[in-house]
């Protein structure tokens, strides 16, 4: 489960995760939030999908007009010199979202609700199955 700290706050965004890896690349991802009852799949071998329809990214490719979502992990570096680069980095972009849990927010890229999801710190089996599903459309950011 990804949002744990949401969940036990009844924040609604939370989700079952399960990534399938292989030589350590995910390769298979399934995401279900049961808050909205929307299951996300992909794999190498069949197409983004949410709810059995085919989602795809959003086609914003200039940080000006984007959303990024993000997060400030439980270890993050708060130093003055550390949250200004973050500063700096925030005001390049239209929007700015931190939502509590990595694998909503990757499949929020992979669905378009977002342009990028960007978090430092953040464990494998948190993005293994958004990073899965996200791989299945060959990506390029131009960020």
């Amino acid at each position: 489960m990804d949002g744990t700290a949401n969940f036990a706050r009844n924040i609604p965004i939370s989700c079952v995760s399960i990534a399938l890896i292989d030589n350590n690349q995910p390769v298979l991802g399934v995401i279900y939030d049961f808050n909205h009852d929307d299951m996300y799949s992909g794999s190498k071998y069949h197409k983004a999908e949410m709810n059995d329809l085919e989602i795809k990214v959003s086609q914003v490719q200039e940080k000006s007009l984007a959303t990024i979502v993000t997060g400030l992990p439980a270890k993050t570096d708060f130093s003055d010199t550390a949250m200004q680069k973050m500063i700096n980095d925030f005001q390049s972009w239209k929007k700015v979202r931190m939502i509590g849990s990595a694998a909503m927010a990757s499949v929020y890229v992979a669905s378009g609700k977002a342009d990028l999801y960007k978090e430092f710190g953040i464990y494998l089996w948190d993005i293994a199955a958004g990073a899965a599903i996200v791989e299945t459309m060959q990506v390029k950011f131009l960020y």
